[in-house]
């Protein structure tokens, strides 16, 4: 019976993972959290006896429960330790105005509305009891079911999801005191204050015990790990803390997750605890655990027994407690000039449910302060809320529409002595030389000055909420913590060695690479930048290996296209594979090559690279590429009065040289970049040119499409040269969905990619620049 017993356990436990994370996958697009468990439930399967016994004996049942009590535990602790309470003290001042509105307003209506139905409005007894709790539960506004929301949706790190995550964990501490303090309430029932007093006087020395013995044990682990960083021993310290706390709870007549929070929220957030800890937890917690917990729930939901009589009194309470939220998030944003929108979609959000919800309405169920058909209708409140909510949040709130229908902010709009604003982002440091470089090269002088913003671009891990921060600021350990110190004190340096003509700002995003796009277009947006220079995700090594370095850093880049108020240029450094000069110091000569085929975005590049040639040191060539046979054409013709343009303004400047080559084809025109491109230190090249035949099945076999079809071959690993590539966008004035405009015959790689000619088979018309020493 034993081993019966025991496969149908592991059965039972495999089936609920599986099935809980199909349903998560469906939900998943309205917000929802995984509630495979209702499948199983009186609400569907459940009702045919013979599965229900099948699948859920009395054992079994033991076990679910088991393990959700242990996935919970560690899912308090996990968001527990990605919240820095040092920031939430310095919110801002319209975060804490608008979490006091919500708490108060969300407290006292309902909870009101709750008495006054009960006092004038006929009903069971059972319900009438239930009621002023099912009001009081209309106050919580859970950071935890806020964030996974808000990451859901994907606007976490927009102002407006910044702002309500605030407001979230702002008035989930004043829903934490209430909830310890209704728990306290519940467990002793029997009149006696003294009980009480026990335990408001245990929790506190509990929470001493916390602070005072288990987080100095658990930082010494950390700073003393013996071998490599936050080892096995350290971890498996941590996890036996997180279960002792959680039973010290228990003893002391708390919820079983009050110890682990407290435990969490008292660790210092981000790396190494952080980081360390979701590395080992998160498959486990998050995508076995937690699924379990949320099924567990939903067992107990039987949509059939739900009284009808009472269903409308529970209904009203909730949509009381729904508008009241979005109305006390309204009425003070008013006062606070934010936008009425704005403050309904904060409402919106902050109505957001999940498992934290979840867990307290099954407490109540099991201290029978609700009965099974109220739990059963306030599980489905949450669905449904969070359906409407998701919905209209989609419907109203798009984080890309700010970047849309902006004036023109590119170089080749500017005038010729405007200030060139240049926004750069960082995500290694190894590639600063190559960005110091490309921004000491871009011609700054007292006429023509230039402004820097720098963006380090750091990855979310062990934080609850997004951070931007101002490298300015003293006050911040972020750069020490996450390596941007060096990153801006070699900025700085920079900007020092060109104090009158350089200004520099310099910012840290600490975000989720799936919306980090949102916070560079926003700060380009607000600096007014002219063009923005993106790192590339691949990363050359000494001995010439490529590596992916950032794989996220690719779909940063293909968004950021789609959506920048401004050009953008993606940076290929190959710097470390070549003598490249060092500008700051030795203002060595520094040769450019701009290749011009044709288009908006070869134009762009044009402009960056004439402006370039007015520094002395920097000598740039333009290689205009001309097909045979096309001298009538419009487009040449076009493109020949802006060449002509760019040529009378470098008149007598003899570091500026332009190039007319002619070729027959696109594996023409390959032979002769080849040939040219290591005579130069940096290659510039728009991404997209007009559709020329030059061109024909080029695009047929591109790798990287953000790079364009040009830029995607000098930027593969069987492309051997050191040049590093500048990969340049103009700004595009309407969003426009990233793909190649070529679409003509076919070329096999292998033609274009290993056609690297002999002195016989060279093309006639390619010319073969002199040396650079020549050139001198």
């Amino acid at each position: 019976m034993d081993a019966v017993s025991d496969v149908q356990n592991k059965t039972l436990v495999s089936l609920m993972t599986v099935v809980t994370q199909l349903t998560e996958m469906c939900l998943k697009p309205l917000g929802q959290s995984s509630l495979g468990g209702m499948l199983f439930g009186p609400s569907a399967l459940g009702q045919i006896k013979v599965i229900h016994k099948t699948l859920f004996p009395v054992k079994g049942s033991a076990v679910l429960k088991t393990l959700s009590y242990f996935g919970l535990m560690f899912y308090y602790f996990l968001w527990s330790v990605r919240l820095d309470l040092y920031t939430v003290l310095k919110t801002e001042k319209v975060a804490v105005v608008l979490a006091i509105s919500v708490s108060i307003f969300t407290f006292l209506i309902p909870t009101g509305l709750s008495l006054l139905l009960k006092t004038y409005v006929a009903m069971e007894k059972e319900v009438a009891d239930s009621l002023p709790y099912i009001g009081i539960s209309q106050t919580y506004t859970i950071f935890i079911s806020i964030a996974v929301l808000l990451t859901d949706l994907k606007v976490l790190n927009t102002d407006i999801g910044r702002l309500t995550i605030s407001v979230a964990i702002l008035t989930d501490m004043t829903g934490m005191v209430l909830s310890m303090f209704t728990f306290a309430v519940i467990q002793y029932t029997d009149g006696d204050i003294l009980i009480l007093v026990f335990a408001a006087l245990s929790s506190f020395v509990f929470l001493l015990l916390i602070v005072f013995m288990m987080r100095p044990m658990i930082l010494w682990m950390v700073k003393n790990p013996g071998k490599g960083s936050t080892n096995e021993i350290c971890t498996v310290g941590i996890f036996v803390f997180v279960i002792l706390s959680g039973l010290v709870s228990e003893l002391i007549g708390q919820h079983f997750s009050m110890g682990p929070i407290i435990l969490g929220l008292s660790l210092p957030e981000g790396p190494p605890i952080g980081t360390s800890l979701m590395k080992k937890l998160e498959i486990m917690c998050m995508d076995f655990l937690y699924p379990i917990s949320l099924a567990v729930n939903g067992l107990v939901v039987d949509i059939f027994n739900i009284n009808i009589n009472s269903l409308w009194i529970i209904c009203l309470i909730i949509v009381v407690g729904f508008f009241v939220k979005i109305g006390a998030v309204m009425l003070p944003g008013y006062y606070l000039n934010i936008s009425m929108k704005k403050c309904w979609i904060i409402g919106l959000l902050l109505n957001g449910r999940g498992i934290c919800e979840l867990v307290l309405f099954n407490l109540w169920l099991e201290s029978q302060i609700i009965n099974e058909d109220e739990f059963s209708v306030m599980v489905i409140s949450v669905i449904v809320i969070n359906v409407i909510l998701v919905t209209v949040v989609k419907f109203m709130y798009d984080p890309s529409k700010p970047y849309n229908n902006v004036s023109r902010c590119t170089i080749q709009h500017s005038t010729r002595d405007s200030e060139l604003r240049i926004m750069v982002c960082i995500d290694d440091k190894e590639t600063l030389p190559t960005i110091l470089n490309l921004l000491e090269a871009s011609y700054a002088t007292r006429e023509s000055t230039i402004e820097v913003t720098a963006l380090v671009l750091v990855e979310l891990q062990g934080r609850a909420r997004p951070v931007l921060v101002s490298n300015q600021s003293h006050e911040s350990t972020h750069q020490v913590l996450y390596g941007s110190n060096h990153m801006d004190n070699a900025l700085r340096q920079y900007a020092q060695q060109n104090e009158e003509h350089v200004s520099m700002k310099s910012y840290t995003s600490i975000s989720l690479f799936e919306t980090m796009h949102d916070d560079i277009c926003r700060i380009s947006l607000e600096r007014e930048a002219n063009i923005l220079i993106m790192p590339f995700h691949k990363r050359w090594e000494i001995d010439g290996t490529v590596e992916v370095a950032h794989r996220s850093i690719r779909t940063i880049n293909i968004k950021v296209l789609q959506k920048a108020p401004c050009s953008v240029g993606i940076l290929v450094d190959r710097g470390i594979l070549g003598a490249t000069p060092s500008l700051l110091g030795g203002r060595e000569p520094y040769y450019v090559v701009v290749f011009f085929i044709g288009g908006a975005d070869d134009v762009e590049t044009l402009a960056y690279g004439a402006r370039m040639a007015r520094q002395e040191y920097v000598w740039v060539t333009v290689v205009r590429f001309l097909l045979f046979g096309e001298e009538n054409s419009k487009d040449r013709k076009r493109d020949s009065d802006l060449i002509d343009e760019y040529r009378y303004h470098n008149a007598g400047n003899n570091r500026f040289e332009i190039l007319d080559e002619v070729v027959k084809d696109g594996i023409d025109m390959s032979i002769c970049i080849r040939r040219l491109v290591d005579y130069f230190d940096l290659v510039m090249v728009g991404r997209r040119h007009s559709q020329y035949a030059i061109l024909q099945g080029q695009d047929n076999w591109s790798e990287c499409e953000e790079l364009g079809v040009i830029g995607d071959m000098l930027a593969s690993p069987n492309f051997v040269t050191k040049a590093s590539v500048l990969v340049i966008q103009q700004q595009r004035m309407r969003k426009r969905v990233i793909k190649p405009s070529v679409n003509l015959n076919r070329m096999s790689k292998d033609q274009l990619m290993h056609s690297v000619p002999t002195n016989d088979s060279l093309s006639p018309s390619c010319t073969i620049l002199v040396d650079k020493n020549d050139k001198m």
